[in-house]
């Protein structure tokens, strides 16, 4: 089975499938398309498998013309019917991984589409799990539901292993192209397969790790690394404020530093699909063990609790202009989770936002990426639709929660009764007396 999939994957032969055609796997089922392979990806959502077979793109990091041209030349295809998988050789589940309303890691649509893909699974299949988990998914989870339900057996029949997602929305360098991966698989042959596979599609280094239990703490560290990190600036920078230091002046002169220094900023809380989840996922596998991960959690309580501080920050900044929250008119700048980019999955600022309004704050917002929005936690809100300075002036405050790019911060602060800038976007602005910073 090793030699014949080796072969077919030299040919081009393997038609390769995706679960899941978000920020993950549409840009991943592009570029299998792109190196030559014959790709079927699959949603749930019927709009997306319309888009995708019109050949129009909703993903950012995906270039409208290539997606147009791959799907014109029948390379690419998309489908809702989960028997697709008898057609493909290779098979990458790129599905959510959210919290639960407990903070626990909620693996239902992993499950799920793991149970569909048993379903159809045949002999001479590599699966390969992208979806961000803890480590023992792929084999305490994703292995017995796929013997199970299809009655082979993983590294005699099927080849099984987990390579994280390494996607960063809006990255202008690094894309899923040209970013290194790690694979861990099942056995040693399903490791040689699947590498095989993604080097085939991939310019960046594929590294092989001995086990999908490595492969799935590796992306863990990775983004509790930075979790960790983000925490400690967010600590020194409420320290900095009440010393009266500039926090973002410190990390410009440690920047100085050639060696053993990483910078990171302040900011109104953690946003984005990994950095704030993965480190739940991490505390709840560890108490299986008894172990208590007590570095991790402190950062976690300090960055889950930054929204709740920018808020207070806040009314100190109004009661200085003699205004109490409750009732003001507060204008938030970017309700993406990061600058430049459409993607508001656990934003920060939409945390911000409902806190506001828990105090009586009157709160509208103006993101030129975000024009509305609806989250999974039933929050939901529109864009206006311009930015001028009449607008500027009708508020009480302004908050900058997103450094875009494409907003007129010169304007906003010559217009401003207040301005809270939560990202130091506005830090070249040399007029000043009107800007307070996080």
């Amino acid at each position: 089975m090793k030699e014949e999939l080796l072969k077919k994957i030299e040919q081009k032969q393997v038609v390769a499938g995706v679960v899941g055609l978000g920020y993950v796997g549409l840009p991943l089922a592009v570029e299998k398309a792109k190196a030559g392979f014959k790709t079927i990806g699959f949603d749930i959502q019927k709009e997306k498998v319309r888009l995708v077979n019109e050949g129009h793109n909703y993903i950012g990091d995906v270039v409208d013309s290539d997606l147009a041209e791959l799907v014109k030349s029948g390379k690419l295809s998309a489908t809702n019917d989960f028997s697709f998988i008898k057609e493909v050789d290779f098979v990458a589940i790129c599905v959510p991984t959210p919290l639960d309303s407990h903070q626990e890691p909620d693996i239902s649509y992993v499950r799920e589409s793991a149970t569909a893909v048993s379903k159809h699974l045949k002999q001479g299949t590599m699966v390969v799990l992208e979806s961000t988990t803890y480590p023992g998914t792929t084999e305490e989870l994703i292995k017995p539901i796929l013997e199970q339900g299809s009655g082979l057996t993983c590294g005699r029949d099927f080849y099984l292993g987990f390579s994280p997602e390494r996607v960063d929305p809006g990255n202008l360098i690094y894309k899923t192209k040209n970013t290194p991966k790690v694979v861990g698989a099942c056995s040693e042959d399903g490791a040689e397969v699947i590498s095989a596979m993604y080097r085939a599609v991939l310019e960046g280094e594929v590294f092989t790790v001995s086990s999908p239990a490595v492969a799935e703490m590796e992306k863990i560290l990775e983004n509790t690394y930075r979790n960790v990190n983000i925490g400690l600036i967010n600590e020194i920078g409420r320290l900095c404020h009440e010393m009266g230091i500039s926090v973002w002046e410190v990390i410009d002169a440690a920047k100085t530093k050639p060696y053993g220094f990483q910078a990171f900023y302040p900011g109104p809380g953690l946003g984005g699909h990994c950095i704030p989840l993965d480190p739940y996922y991490l505390t709840w596998k560890a108490r299986e063990y008894d172990f208590h991960t007590t570095l991790i959690e402190n950062s976690m309580v300090i960055n889950d609790s930054q929204p709740e501080y920018c808020v207070e920050r806040a009314m100190h900044i109004l009661n200085r202009h003699r205004k109490a929250i409750n009732g003001a008119k507060i204008l938030m700048l970017g309700v993406s989770y990061k600058n430049d980019i459409d993607d508001y999955r656990e934003s920060p600022a939409i945390r911000v936002m409902k806190e506001l309004r828990k105090v009586g704050a009157d709160v509208e917002y103006y993101d030129p990426w975000v024009p509305k929005f609806r989250n999974m936690y039933g929050q939901s809100g529109k864009s206006l639709k311009e930015l001028t300075p009449e607008i500027v002036k009708a508020f009480d405050l302004v908050m900058v929660t997103a450094a875009h790019h494409n907003v007129d911060y010169e304007m906003v602060q010559k217009y401003a009764k207040a301005v809270f800038d939560t990202k130091n976007v506005m830090a070249g602005i040399g007029e000043r007396e009107n800007i307070e910073v996080l």
